[in-house]
């Protein structure tokens, strides 16, 4: 045996002295793949416990940690980390049996626990330690009591919100198809309607309020508004989506004997839907924008008034609870948009994820 061979099997003295490198390979592979089957098992592991902890840490440092803020007489916010922690342990246990539960905990449980967390140093701050004064920065008891409180007017609040919001977003999605699709389509209205849409189109909608409250009376001045920030982005995204609809589709179906109008709305409309959709999601954060807007200056009822008055009044738990209510009441909406894109665009379905 030579000395650099020596040298070779006293630098690896666990290998037998026969092994070669084709022998190794499996080997290292094999020690790879377990220490990554044992890094996921410790990693689902985290993920199926993280939810339970998080709400244990949490309801222990708001039951023992002293206040430094007046106690509140209610106690919403260890009950619903109670609730939070005991549904994190039942998934925890049915995720062997149930593949929906594992894939949830596989992709959501870590932005539970990071929330339930977040909203622990939430506390902190507020109620524990009072770094934020009071009343603009209320704790989490406090925005959960008012929105248990006031769970009436604010149901009456979202209602209306939706009420305005929904007209005004068809009204907006009405107009921009028939701006969008006129313009893209024909080129004398093209040459006379981009002037209008350069001018109107990028002036925010909000900025129409004054003259709104004036010309139009009540609600129909929210209306309008919301109406005007849609129209701009479905009218643009429309009219470039009919423009740029591919000539080769247009040429067979002339060849084919088809009409303007078969044109239209069974050749350039279906293939400009890609470029609607998201004239539909601009406009419709657009008018989640608008709506808040217009109710806090000209409108006496909705999400956005409410938030006006509870601020006039100084009750910032109750202003922190509607934007909590505006949060789930816009991402739905949203939600139901894109599972509404998944469903017409079934070719592109999770291309745009939310």
């Amino acid at each position: 045996m030579s000395s650099s061979q020596a040298i070779e099997l006293q630098a690896r003295p666990d290998e037998p002295a026969g092994t070669s490198a084709a022998d190794a390979a499996p080997a290292a592979s094999a020690r790879a793949s377990g220490l990554a089957r044992r890094a996921s098992g410790t990693g689902a592991i985290f993920r199926s416990l993280s939810v339970p902890v998080a709400a244990a840490v949490s309801f222990g440092v708001h039951r023992w940690v002293p206040d430094a803020e007046p106690t509140p007489l209610t106690d919403f916010y260890p009950r619903l980390l109670l609730i939070v922690g005991a549904l994190g342990v039942v998934a925890a246990v049915l995720q062997a049996a149930w593949p929906g539960c594992r894939e949830w905990i596989a992709s959501r449980a870590p932005l539970v626990a990071a929330a339930a967390l977040a909203v622990c140093a939430w506390d902190v701050i507020t109620l524990k330690l009072a770094l934020l004064p009071l009343p603009y920065f209320p704790s989490p008891e406090m925005i959960l009591a008012a929105l248990v409180a006031d769970r009436g007017p604010l149901f009456e609040a979202a209602w209306r919100s939706l009420l305005l919001l929904s007209q005004g977003y068809l009204l907006g999605v009405f107009a921009g198809l028939i701006f969008g699709v006129a313009i893209g389509w024909s080129l004398p209205v093209r040459y006379w309607g981009m002037p209008i849409l350069k001018v109107v189109g990028p002036i925010p909608a909000t900025a129409w309020i004054p003259l709104a409250i004036v010309v139009l009376p009540g609600n129909w001045s929210a209306v309008a508004l919301i109406a005007l920030a849609v129209w701009f982005p479905v009218t643009m995204l429309t009219s470039s989506g009919i423009a740029n609809t591919r000539a080769s589709l247009l040429d067979v179906a002339r060849t084919l004997g088809a009409s303007r109008w078969y044109l239209v709305f069974r050749v350039a409309i279906p293939a400009a839907m890609p470029s609607i959709f998201i004239g539909l999601f601009m406009g419709l954060g657009s008018s989640f924008l608008t709506l808040a807007a217009a109710e806090s200056v000209g409108v006496k009822s909705g999400l956005g008034w409410y938030v006006s008055w509870a601020r006039d009044w100084a009750e910032y738990g109750k202003v922190y609870a509607a934007l909590l209510v505006m949060a789930a009441f816009f991402s739905t909406i949203m939600t139901v948009l894109f599972k509404l894109r998944d469903r017409v665009l079934v070719w592109q379905k999770g291309v745009i994820k939310w």
